[in-house]
C-alpha cells in the first residue's frame, strides 16, 4: 500500500507583489513555500514612506479600478474599507507644449477623442490634426496587418502631432517607453480590436460607450462616475507588508537553478548564496532578464527569449513644501512632459490633489519622475543633482521658487518591462517552452500587463497551478 504523497516544496524567486501573492495563496493551501529576494525589504517596486506627515509612494501610487484583482486581494486580507479612489472631480492632467501647460482635453481615451468641443477648443493640437481626427471617424476596416509599433499605429490614424503630444507622454508615464519600439498589440490591444471591427478608433470608442451594458453596482444617472484609480489610504506599502507577514521570506541571492535529477518531474536544485536548496516547483517572480539568466542552464532558448524582454529604469523624487510657502502654479493632478519638450523631468504629480489622506492641509507634495528607456543615465546622478534638476524644471514650468522642506528619492534600475514589437509572438514561444518544463512557473510584469492587478493575477495563477498539480 502506497504511503502519503510527500508535501510539495516551492521556491519563489522575487518578493515583489507577484511573488508575495503567490506565496499567500500557497500558504492558505498549506503548501510550503520560501520566497528569496536579494533586496533587504519585501515589496519590489511597491514601497510607501512617510515624511512631514505625508504618505509617499516610491513606486506605483495606485491601480486601475477596472481591473479587480488588487481590490479582491485587499478585501481577502481584511482591509477593503481602506481602499479609496482618485479625486476625479479634480482630475485635470496637463501636457507641456512650447513651454506652456495645456490641459488634456476632456473625453480623450489615451489617443482617441470621444467629445467634439473639447478637441475643437484645445491648443494641444493644431487644426490639421483636429480635422484629421474628425475624418478618422469615416475610416473603414482594412486588411489585417501584423504587429506594429505604437508610433506607426497612432500616426496612421491621427498623425504625428497626436503621437508627440498625446501618445508619447501618456505612454511614457506608464511604461517609460518609446512608442517607436512598443507593440500596439501588447500595449493597447483594445484599439487593435476596434480597428479590426470598425476601422475608425473614434467610431469604436463611441460604439463601445453607447452599447456597453450596465453592470451590477454601476453608477446610476446623477451619480458621480467611478474613479479611474484606486489605492489605500495610508499607502500601498500596507498591501505588500501584510502579504509578507503571511510568507516565509529569506533575503538572499538566488545564483542558479538546475534540475535535481535526469528524470522529468524530479524537481530542482536552487543555489542560494552558495548553498543548494531542493524544490519541486519554482516560481520565477523576478524581472524577465533575471529569470532568463537563471533558466539558461535548463533551457538555453527560453533563457534567450526571457532576456530579450527589455526594461526601462526610473527615479522618483518626492518634494514636500509648506503650503503657505508654495509659490508655484497649481496644476490639477499634475503634468506630463513630451519627449519633444523634455530636458530630464518626464512627469510630476500633485499627490494631495490626486488622492485624499496622503498629504496634510499645511503641506504640498510633488512627485517627480525621471528616466525611461532613453534616460537610464539618471541612475548615475547624485541625489543632490536630481533635486537640483527637479527644482530648476519646476521653476521653469510652474514658476515654483520655494525650497522643499523634505525630499525622498527612490531608484528603480531595469524595473519596468517594455512590450516591444513582437512581444505577443515572443510570449507565445515562452509559454510553449515553460509548459514543457514541469514545475517551472513565471509571474510578474514582463508578460501580460504591467499593473499591480496584472502582477497579482500572474502570481496567483502560478500558485493555483502548483496547488492543482499532482
Amino acid at each position: 500500500m502506497a504511503g502519503p504523497k510527500p508535501a510539495k516544496r516551492v521556491i519563489i524567486v522575487g518578493a515583489g507583489i507577484s511573488g508575495l501573492a503567490a506565496a499567500y495563496d500557497l500558504a492558505k493551501a498549506g503548501v510550503a513555500a520560501t520566497v528569496f529576494d536579494k533586496q533587504p525589504r519585501a515589496g519590489g517596486v511597491i514601497e510607501t514612506r512617510t515624511s512631514e506627515g505625508c504618505s509617499l509612494e516610491c513606486g506605483p501610487d495606485s491601480f486601475l479600478a477596472v481591473k479587480p484583482e488588487a481590490v479582491a486581494l485587499i478585501k481577502e486580507l481584511g482591509f477593503g474599507d481602506e481602499v479609496i479612489g482618485s479625486n476625479d472631480h479634480q482630475r485635470t492632467t496637463y501636457i507641456l507644449k512650447h513651454g506652456r501647460l495645456v490641459p488634456l482635453p476632456e473625453g480623450v481615451m489615451m489617443i482617441v477623442p470621444s467629445r467634439v468641443m473639447p478637441m475643437v477648443k484645445t491648443s494641444l493640437v493644431g487644426w490639421g490634426t483636429k480635422i484629421r481626427m474628425g475624418m478618422e471617424y469615416f475610416r473603414k476596416p482594412g486588411a489585417s496587418v501584423g504587429d506594429r509599433s505604437v508610433a506607426d499605429f497612432v500616426t496612421d490614424h491621427f498623425g504625428s502631432e497626436t503621437l508627440d503630444y498625446l501618445a508619447e507622454p501618456l505612454l511614457s508615464g506608464v511604461y517609460g517607453g518609446d512608442p517607436a519600439q512598443l507593440s500596439i498589440a501588447s500595449v493597447l490591444p483594445r484599439f487593435v480590436e476596434m480597428e479590426k471591427k470598425y476601422g475608425s478608433l473614434v467610431k469604436g470608442v463611441l460604439a463601445g460607450r453607447n452599447a456597453r451594458p450596465k453592470k451590477p453596482g454601476e453608477k446610476k444617472p446623477g451619480q458621480a462616475p467611478a474613479p479611474l484609480f484606486q489605492t489605500l489610504k495610508t499607502g500601498l506599502g500596507k498591501l505588500v507588508d501584510t502579504l509578507a507577514s503571511h510568507a516565509e521570506i529569506a533575503h538572499a541571492q538566488v545564483d542558479a537553478i538546475e534540475r535535481a535529477g535526469s528524470e522529468e518531474g524530479s524537481g530542482y536544485r536552487v543555489r542560494v548564496s552558495g548553498e543548494w536548496v531542493i524544490a519541486d516547483h519554482v516560481i520565477l517572480a523576478c524581472p524577465a532578464w533575471a529569470a532568463g539568466q537563471l533558466v539558461s542552464g535548463i533551457d538555453a532558448k527560453l533563457g534567450e527569449q526571457l532576456s530579450a524582454i527589455d526594461y526601462s529604469s526610473s527615479v522618483t523624487l518626492s518634494l514636500i513644501y509648506k503650503a503657505n510657502e508654495f509659490d508655484g502654479r497649481r496644476a490639477g493632478f499634475g503634468f506630463l512632459v513630451p519627449k519633444k519638450e523634455r530636458q530630464r523631468l518626464a512627469a510630476c504629480t500633485f499627490v494631495g490633489t490626486k488622492f485624499s489622506y496622503r498629504v496634510p492641509d499645511d503641506r504640498i507634495a510633488l512627485r517627480c519622475f525621471f528616466g525611461g528607456i532613453g534616460d537610464a543615465g539618471i541612475l548615475d546622478e547624485s541625489d543632490d543633482a536630481i533635486v537640483a534638476m527637479a527644482r530648476e524644471e519646476l521653476q521653469r514650468i510652474l514658476s515654483l521658487r520655494a525650497a522643499p522642506i523634505s525630499t525622498v528619492i527612490s531608484r528603480w534600475p531595469r524595473s519596468m518591462a517594455q512590450y516591444t514589437v513582437g512581444h505577443g509572438q515572443r510570449l507565445t514561444e515562452i509559454r510553449q517552452r515553460v509548459s514543457s518544463i514541469n514545475g517551472l512557473h513565471l509571474a510578474g510584469n514582463a508578460y501580460e500587463g504591467i499593473g499591480i492587478s496584472d502582477c497579482i493575477r500572474t502570481g496567483r495563477a502560478a500558485a493555483k497551478a502548483i496547488i492543482a498539480a499532482e
